[in-house]
């Protein structure tokens, strides 16, 4: 389609026209809906024509078309959505698992593409990328000295697996320039973050996501530390918002037996499918404990539901976010997809733990602002449950629908309330880039750290890096009273020098040990 000009506007007014067309067919009882009829589809395919062909200026009809899809999914739930065409792209890429590219982390720092670490064994490492190097061509293509798009940055740094792309580098700490040419392969994007033995004989998983990789990734971390010695599991699911259903489902197998019930979904016919454990569990005894959290979500409240109800484990932390609706992703021809709800799910009790959306999406998924203002983060006390909407486990506990997971054991928030800023700043990417402007400063400072150990008499002896932060806070206009959280301030930053300089598994070795869900369940065990 030939575009001058763009009128949003007129181009919002008139696919709301089209919404509302479709809006007033959505909102008739379902039982009188049934399908669009070919009039009305023809209609719709009509007058996007006649816009395209006749109207006075010129408008892009894409644009009316992505505005009206979106219209339309607003109206169903909060979780069918669209995904353009230039979003699909990353959308696939963080669910498969991996991609080909030059392997590195890194920043855009001063308008320099600034390596934080080079992925261990992948493509920059084998060539001799180090942390703290900055990337100034890829080729001839230019990366530094002027703002550059990430979709630009990536397009330049990925390619074909096995393709070449010709570096520049600067390297600060020696204060050379030089070029290495490196050989593009697939790079993981891990789902599991990290498995660690959180105790003696307790070990711990930290799973973000449930992508095409996790239930490998966390297959051979089990079996990895049961070969440490781990008789009781930690999993870890906070701040979890889900993936791919049968992945979840593959991971609650690890735990339950063969027969048990993991999950029940119906769709619109009311067809129901049961899924079922099978006898190939590798850890269907010992402890096991699931640590949620406000943001766990969906495949993550199937996983801890599953647990729940079959009593095969306990459920630490505070209650799930309550999504119990199932998408699937339809593409629409173009390269565009809609993720469409086409079932609910229910747990082995049978309770369906979806939150209401009468109120809207921006209400619904501003439900943390609730939860803050009623206390329930810090008292469970506070937390509201439906009485009617009762449930048994395999062993007669009552559970509850309608809400999300309510743990078994609750764990409010760290910190007491009202120093939410405090342990939300210490969590987040600011801290990240602190350690690694104090690396880029000093990083022969830190040469010939080994260890965790080394690294924290370094950070927590003396208040230096702590006054740093302070001040690097309120230079970017955070203003915080940290002197009463001085200890697990620096604690924080000692874990952030041990993953920039170390490695992630360094890094939750240090943060598990000041973490009061973690520390529940240990407390427990003794």
């Amino acid at each position: 389609m030939k575009i001058k000009r763009i009128y949003l506007p007129i181009a919002l007014s008139l696919a709301l026209a089209i919404g509302l067309l479709m809006g007033s067919f959505l909102n008739f009882p379902v039982e009188k809906r049934g399908m669009i009829s070919s009039s009305n589809k023809s209609k719709l395919n009509k007058l996007i024509d006649f816009i395209e062909r006749e109207y006075v200026d010129d408008i892009d009809t894409d644009s009316i078309v992505d505005i009206t899809v979106n219209s339309i999914l607003e109206k169903l739930d909060p979780h069918s959505i669209y995904i353009t065409k230039n979003e699909m792209d990353e959308v696939s890429q963080s669910m498969k698992g991996d991609f080909v590219g030059i392997g590195v982390n890194f920043y855009m720092y001063k308008d320099s593409v600034a390596v934080i670490k080079p992925i261990p064994g992948g493509p920059s490492e084998r060539a001799g990328i180090k942390a703290g190097d900055r990337i100034l061509f890829a080729d001839n293509s230019k990366l530094f000295g002027r703002k550059m798009t990430n979709d630009t940055l990536f397009s330049k740094l990925k390619g074909e697996e096995g393709s070449k792309v010709t570096l520049t580098v600067f390297r600060k700490s020696e204060n050379r320039k030089f070029k290495v040419n490196v050989t593009r392969d697939v790079v993981p994007i891990k789902s599991v973050d990290a498995a660690v033995m959180a105790g003696s004989n307790t070990g711990y998983i930290k799973v973000n996501r449930f992508a095409e990789t996790t239930a490998d990734e966390f297959h051979r971390s089990l079996i990895n530390l049961k070969a440490q010695g781990a008789t009781s599991l930690i999993v870890d699911l906070r701040d979890n918002g889900g993936g791919y259903l049968e992945k979840a489902v593959e991971i609650a197998d690890e735990f339950l037996k063969d027969g048990q019930l993991i999950v029940m979904t119906k769709n619109k016919k009311n067809r129901e499918d049961r899924t079922y454990a099978t006898k190939k569990g590798d850890f269907e005894s010992g402890k096991l404990y699931v640590l949620i959290n406000e943001n766990s979500a969906s495949a993550s409240e199937i996983l801890a539901g599953a647990i729940q109800d079959n009593d095969r484990g306990v459920i630490v932390g505070r209650r799930s976010f309550g999504k119990g609706l199932v998408q699937r992703e339809m593409p629409l021809g173009d390269g565009s997809a809609v993720r469409l709800t086409v079932a609910r799910y229910y747990t082995p009790s049978g309770r369906s733990i979806q939150r209401s959306y009468d109120h809207g999406g921006e209400e619904y998924f501003n439900d943390f602002e609730k939860r803050y203002e009623s206390g329930e983060l810090y008292s469970a006390d506070s937390i509201k449950i439906a009485d009617t909407l009762k449930f048994k486990t395999a062993k007669g506990r009552i559970v509850y629908g309608g809400g999300g997971i309510i743990p078994d054991r609750f764990v409010p928030q760290e910190g007491k309330h009202g120093d939410e800023a405090v342990t939300m700043v210490m969590q987040s990417g600011i801290v990240s880039y602190f350690v690694f402007e104090q690396l880029d400063k000093d990083r022969n400072g830190f040469k010939g750290m080994q260890n965790s150990q080394m690294i924290t008499d370094k950070v927590m002896t003396g208040d230096k890096y702590f006054d740093a932060f302070s001040g690097y806070l309120a230079k970017n206009g955070l203003v915080f009273y940290l002197n009463k959280h001085k200890e697990r301030v620096k604690h924080y930053l000692a874990a952030e020098f041990a993953r920039q300089l170390l490695s992630e598994k360094a890094y939750y070795q240090m943060v598990l040990k000041e973490d009061n869900m973690v520390k529940a369940v240990l407390t427990e065990k003794k």
